[in-house]
This record gives C-alpha cells, structure tokens and sequence, in this order.
C-alpha cells in the first residue's frame, strides 16, 4: 500500500465520514483507486485518526425512578434498566446516563464540585464537549493517589472542565494525613482554604458514593486505607461513604479519629449545595445509597436497577 502522510489520511476519513462522500467519489478526486480508499479509511482507523462510537439506546426503569423519587424526595433520578451485561459494562452506562443529565443541568457560570471514583470517570468519559460560559470545576476531596490518576479527582476536574471549557481548582493536599492536627492544619493553609471557599458556592456537586464493604471498597484498592482502617469504619456502623464522609445506613455521620484525618469537604458545606449528584451501581452500593440519602448527601442519583431496588428494599425493612 502506497504510504501516506496522517494529514491525507485525515483529509480522506473526514470527506468519507463528516462529508458523507463514496469511496468512489473520493477515488476519482483524489485520485487512488477505490480499493486504496478502503485500505486508507482501514489505516486511519488502525492509527487512532477515526474513532467509531456506537451510542446504544440507554433503557430506564421509569417506575424505579418514581418510587425513589417520592420516596426520598429526589431532585433527580435516572435508573438503568438491568441488562445482561457484567458490572464494568452497567457502570459504563450509568456514567452515560448520568453525563445526559450532567449536560442537560450544567448551565453559564456554575460552580461544580468533583469527587472522585470510577462511576464519576465514566460519567467524565462520556460527556461531549458543549461549551459553558464562566463555569468553573472545584475538587472537593484530597487527592487519592490512586494507582489509577484517571479517577482522582484533579484529573477528573480538570478533563470535566476541559469538556465545558472552563475553569478548574485542584485540591493541593492528600486525602489522608497522619494525624488531626495536620489536617486541621491542612485545612487552614490559604491554598486549601481558597478551594473550600470556592466549594461554598457550589451549585451542583458530583460525587460518587462508596462503600465499606470488603473487597469493594474504593479507597482500599487505591491504596489510602488499609483494610484494619477499613474496619475501623465498619466496626462504628458505617456503611458507606461520599466524598470520604462515612455514614451509617441511618444517614448518621460518623465522628471517629480516623475519619478526623482525611482532607474533604465538610457536611454542612456539600449539604449546601442546590444539587448533590450521586453516581453508584451494584448490589454492593445499595446500603451505601440509602445512607447517603438519608444523611442528606446527595439529593439527586443515577443508579441501575439491581441497586435502586435493593434500596427500596432496604428502606422497607
């Protein structure tokens, strides 16, 4: 095959795909055969320069919604409908389903708070570039040095903004520190104190919602808690996490030593917030979500079926 520069390739994806022109066409002004087209579309595939995404339908548990709705009073619910798929598949469409309802919110000048996780991620992964004025991203939680930055919150503000076009603020400090008096002192230092501020004028905060329970629990396999800390959580009641404040399945926030050392947003700060947008699924976050929205957490949820309907469950008990 006649090599070409990447420019040509791209110049011959774009007339075939965004001009909606026959390889045939193209051969004839260009001037290759019609095969050599194909064979160039096949390589401007293979060297990333096309990308095809295919956007499956997004199938909603309406009645799910509605229950959860009126149930908790729920500024907004989106519940997938259960399908065949493993977990990394359902997760992948919830972030679908809640980057729909993040584009249709998200409006000229808003502050937006982000946590971080692999729900939040997918959310992130699937928004599509639409232009915001003035808007700004503010990381609401420490860094969690995960072993995977793409689902820390910096990285998550900043990729979030880049998709709106605007501003971002990252969180300058780690999510655990040693002791309570470096948190506190964290806390007071101007750079962490300019980013809480900015968090106090929310208008919508992003998070995801975690869980205690072992073998799943997020900040575990990002290397921040141990599982003995883990237990420390487990032992006083808590049942999950947002934004690394641990709740028990009642809604009640835990007060513990640990809990006292990590960076993060307070509760009555991220209460304040019009919006609070959780992003969870799996039969593993239903107590997890129940908590969080009986703590006042979040007041708006995407989810799938299988967790919507353990929490209803769960809140019948």
């Amino acid at each position: 095959m006649e090599r070409v520069s990447t420019s040509m390739l791209a110049r011959i994806a774009s007339m075939y795909y965004e001009e909606d022109m026959t390889q045939a066409h193209i051969a004839r002004e260009l001037g290759y055969s019609r095969s050599m087209i194909s064979r160039y579309l096949k390589e401007a595939k293979r060297l990333g320069i096309v990308e095809i995404c295919v956007h499956h339908p997004l199938a909603r548990r309406s009645d799910l919604e509605k229950r959860l709705r009126e149930g908790f009073s729920l500024r907004h619910v989106r519940v997938l409908e259960r399908t065949l798929d493993g977990y990394r598949s359902t997760l992948s469409s919830v972030g679908a389903l809640a980057a729909q309802l993040v584009g249709e919110l998200t409006e000229d000048g808003m502050v937006i708070g982000m946590s971080w996780g692999t729900g939040l991620a997918e959310m992130v992964r699937a928004c599509h570039p639409d232009f915001r004025k003035g808007l700004q991203i503010v990381q609401i939680i420490g860094a969690v040095g995960s072993s995977n930055p793409v689902i820390d919150g910096a990285e998550l503000a900043r990729e979030l903004s880049r998709k709106f076009g605007g501003s971002y603020m990252t969180l300058p400090a780690p999510l655990l520190v040693e002791s309570e008096a470096m948190c506190r002192a964290l806390k007071r230092s101007r750079q962490v104190q300019a980013v809480f501020e900015q968090a106090a004028r929310m208008d919508m905060a992003l998070v995801g919602v975690g869980t205690v329970e072992q073998g799943h629990s997020s900040l575990v396999r990002s290397g921040y808690l141990t599982n003995a800390q883990l237990q420390e959580f487990t032992y006083s009641g808590a049942v999950g996490d947002v934004c690394a404040l641990h709740f028990d399945i009642d809604g009640n926030l835990l007060d513990i030593p640990l809990q006292r050392r990590l960076v993060t947003i307070d509760a009555e700060t991220l209460r304040r917030a019009p919006l609070r947008l959780g992003i969870a699924a799996g039969h593993t976050k239903a107590k997890p979500i129940l908590g969080a929205m009986r703590a006042g957490l979040i007041n708006a949820l995407v989810t799938d079926e299988t967790a919507a309907s353990l929490v209803l469950q769960l809140a019948d008990q």
